[in-house]
């Protein structure tokens, strides 16, 4: 037999309605507080919301007046009842339980949005917008948002543990080493991000040494941009570290900083030895004399280097010598910037004998130097010379050429109809300029120095013969100062002399006929034929003075 109780109340009722059928007993006490019907009987196990059912194997004796339980045992039943009932009520409420209660837990958030905003708060700092909408992509660029230090720590945070970004860009943002060192933590820990870009946030040494302790401990970073952050000399040594030791960097961006010559001697034995790196950009520094050397010799015993830039340094004639001979041995080089390093056109006839006998290279920059055509004409022929180039793309970019020039590329590109060449365009003609007549000179000199024509034959004529031989004429020009070459001075003697008896007679006649404008001189490229006539009437006014002069003494 089974008895059935539901327990609405605490407390048992006075009165009992008993119901018998089939031999079992259902004993139903109602709450007395309540005035509404009884629900109906529930199903064993159930759980209500006002009344609480609990099924349990009854005893041969109902709880009931006359019953033979004791009024012990009696309390004992109503404690162990109210006991059950609060069990069951009290379950949902996270007491542990033999039954199948479904806990609700928070969702973790991989994103790191949540992360982000605490450790925002923690810093305080004003969330960035960009950062919480971008944080699940696969990249992002927070360029010139100005995070400083404490937006980047805060920033560091929240991507310590993202799986989803692979490419940061955080140039331009004022990090400061603080900075620096924050993402060089969280990059340490980060196993997902492959491309970073921290230029232009003024890291510098100390930031450098931070990033670079990072670099010998992260084995995902591929490509690395540091530049326009005033790494010093100091700094070298820890980048020669990083080039020896880490095995996964392809990409190295160290331009727009402060390294000099001992730089260049610090990096140039590490470039050597590396084998990873593919490119790496040292421009913009000021690389110069046994640094350039040093650099252009690890570049001729790499192995792995496909691209370097070494633009807008300071390597002279002797590191462009340097360079030609890395052309010779480096197999493997395929661009090469050299732009604006002071190379002259002896120094690219230097490169030139590298390039002449290099199978690798495809792209050569060198605009911006001081060579000149003939700098270029040189570097063009040897890539005409040499039948196994591999040359695709030469830049002369702000480097005027020639005629010459121009030819020498048309017949190189018969050869090779692919090749491209950049420069500053041709050279504007230049005329030669026409020489001035002798005479001219002469009548020059003469207006210049207030002077008649007579009182010049009058310096030059030491006798007063009216008349002057070859060497006195040209003693005479040489001693008042004319500009007039040897040749020059032939044809003025040719021209007083038309007589040729070896005498210069500057009478009247003499002056007259040789101040004509000849035929001849029409179609010469002088100006003897801009002479005015009036030169004639002058001088002929001159010697009529003279003359009278003389007379008028005598």
């Amino acid at each position: 037999m089974t008895e059935e109780i539901d327990l609405a109340g605490e407390q048992f009722g006075d009165q009992d309605e008993e119901k018998e059928n089939n031999n079992d007993v259902n004993l139903i006490i109602p709450n007395r507080s309540s005035s509404r019907a009884p629900s109906r009987a529930k199903s064993r196990g159930s759980i209500g919301d006002q009344r609480k059912t609990i099924s349990r194997a009854a005893s041969s004796q109902a709880s009931r007046p006359g019953s033979r339980l004791s009024e012990k045992d009696e309390v004992e039943e109503k404690k162990r009842a109210a006991s059950q009932q609060t069990f069951v009520s009290d379950a949902s409420a996270g007491w542990d339980t033999d039954l199948e209660v479904e806990e609700v837990r928070e969702s973790y958030d991989a994103s790191g949005r949540t992360t982000y905003i605490e450790a925002c708060r923690i810093n305080g700092v004003i969330p960035v917008s960009y950062v919480l909408r971008h944080i699940t992509d696969a990249e992002l660029t927070m360029k010139h948002h100005g995070l400083g230090p404490a937006g980047a720590k805060a920033l560091a945070i929240a991507l310590v543990s993202n799986t989803t970004i692979s490419k940061l860009n955080l140039g331009d943002n004022w990090l400061d080493a603080s900075g620096g060192e924050a993402i060089g933590d969280m990059l340490k820990e980060n196993c997902y991000i492959t491309d970073l870009d921290l230029s232009e946030n003024r890291l510098g040494n100390q930031g450098a040494r931070a990033l670079c302790d990072m670099l010998l401990n992260n084995a995902t970073l591929t490509h690395v941009t540091l530049s326009g952050n005033g790494f010093e000399d100091k700094s070298a040594e820890s980048f020669a570290e990083v080039i020896l030791g880490n095995s996964k960097l392809e990409y190295l961006n160290l331009s727009h900083n402060e390294f000099s010559e001992s730089a260049g001697l610090i990096l140039g034995p590490a470039i050597a030895e590396n084998i990873n790196i593919k490119h790496i950009d040292l421009s913009w520094n000021h690389i110069r004399r046994k640094g350039a050397l040093a650099l252009a010799k690890g570049i001729m015993n790499n192995i792995g280097l496909k691209k370097v830039d070494l633009s807008w340094n300071g390597f002279g004639n002797e590191g462009a010598q340097a360079i030609g001979e890395a052309l010779k041995l480096n197999s493997s080089l395929e661009e090469l910037d050299i732009t604006n390093n002071r190379i002259p056109a002896e120094g690219a006839i230097l490169i030139s004998k590298g390039l002449a006998v290099n199978e690798s290279l495809k792209v050569l920059k060198i605009g911006k130097n001081p060579m000149q055509t003939a700098g270029c004409y040189g570097i063009v022929k040897a890539c005409k010379d040499n039948a196994n180039t591999a040359i695709e793309s030469i830049e002369f970019l702000n480097i005027q050429v020639n005629k010459d020039f121009d030819e020498l590329f048309k017949e190189l590109k018969e050869l090779r109809p692919d090749m491209k060449v950049k420069h500053g365009g041709m050279q504007e003609e230049v005329k030669p300029k026409a020489r001035l007549n002798p005479m001219v000179k002469l009548y020059r000199y003469i207006q210049k120095n207030n002077l008649r024509f007579m009182d010049f034959f009058n310096k030059v004529d030491k006798d007063g013969s009216m008349s002057v031989t070859y060497d006195e004429f040209e003693e005479g020009l040489k001693e008042i100062g004319i500009d007039l070459n040897q040749e020059e001075i032939a044809w003025l003697i040719n021209e007083f002399d038309r007589d040729g008896d070896g005498d210069i007679n500057y009478s009247l006649h003499c002056c007259f006929e040789n101040l004509k404008i000849d035929a001849k001189h029409k179609n010469e490229p002088t100006h003897f034929d801009l002479i005015p006539f009036t030169i004639s009437f002058v001088l002929l006014v001159d010697f009529l003075v003279f003359e009278w002069n003389i007379s008028y003494k005598t």
